[in-house]
């Protein structure tokens, strides 16, 4: 059967920032750590919806639910989002980045970074240096990458896509950034002699309001077609929830270890351990992309 939410150990005392956590992955990952007990900060860039999502929990009993105002489209927002866990708690047990754009017209940031870039890896980037103090020794950071990755190339020339934008060139790019980033924080954070863990993860194919927005919004016909030939074979977003809800609570999962589903070439099924994007295994180019990364967010 594999592993389900029902493996999760009970996370009572723990405290728990998701981002993205008011729809899809995030959602039912804030849903999962709330029923096992977890203190749970739901950081999100619309505070109507983030209080819509948690009225909604409330009302299915689940307690322990705050909100926490980030756009991750902002770097200058990270800031006063990190204070204010540090205010309120002082401390983090688990850091899901999960929040994600997906293949939009072009956009920039507010920094000017092409969006995905700037929302998917540069953000994350950004809160995870921001909450490190705030992460007890046996603390995890699970970045949230997807199957994008195996197709992706950083374009060191044009990072921010002003030249011939693909949308989802650049989604493909952000989410290789995504587990480059796991994986040069994982052993950073070993040389430091740090107990903390860092982890990736990817929900295979699953159903959520990311790809119905963000993707159709802007498809030509054979997309759209596309989309909806591949929506049987999506699994639920539930399901797309369980390798980052593993890399966050299993007792087995090491750090620089990367989840995704086990079935149908890591598209469906529950999470087991899988290889991530060979790009992504040159340390050379993990360590370019996090000084690069460095500069860009200090600019």
């Amino acid at each position: 059967m594999g592993w389900t939410v029902a493996d999760i150990p009970s996370q009572e005392g723990r405290i728990a920032l998701v981002t993205g956590a008011n729809i899809g992955l995030g959602l039912e990952t804030v849903r999962a750590l709330a029923m096992k007990g977890a203190t749970v900060l739901m950081a999100c860039r619309s505070r109507s919806k983030a209080e819509s999502a948690r009225s909604a929990l409330l009302e299915e009993g689940l307690t322990g639910l705050d909100l926490i105002d980030l756009d991750l489209a902002d770097l200058d927002n990270v800031g006063p989002a990190a204070e204010t866990v540090q205010r309120r708690y002082g401390q983090l047990d688990l850091l899901i980045n999960n929040a994600g754009v997906m293949a939009p017209p072009y956009q920039r940031s507010r920094q000017g970074h092409e969006l995905q870039f700037g929302v998917n890896h540069l953000g994350h980037m950004a809160l995870t240096q921001a909450l490190l103090p705030l992460l007890k020794q046996d603390g995890r950071v699970v970045t949230v990458t997807s199957g994008a990755q195996y197709f992706g190339r950083i374009r060191w020339h044009d990072l921010a896509w002003q030249e011939n934008y693909d949308r989802f060139g650049a989604y493909s790019q952000s989410k290789l950034a995504n587990v480059m980033f796991a994986l040069e924080l994982d052993a950073r954070l070993k040389r430091s002699g740090s107990g903390i863990r860092s982890l990736a993860a990817h929900p295979g194919m699953a159903r959520t309001n990311l790809q119905r927005s963000n993707l159709t919004a802007e498809s030509n016909q054979l997309e759209q077609l596309a989309v909806k030939l591949f929506d049987p074979l999506l699994q639920s977003a539930s399901m797309g929830a369980l390798p980052q809800l593993h890399a966050a609570t299993a007792s087995s999962a090491a750090s620089g270890d990367h989840f995704g589903p086990d079935r149908l070439g890591g598209r469906r099924g529950p999470p087991t351990r899988c290889r991530v994007a060979p790009a992504a295994r040159d340390s050379s180019q993990r360590e370019r992309l996090w000084s690069v990364s460095e500069e860009l967010i200090q600019a």
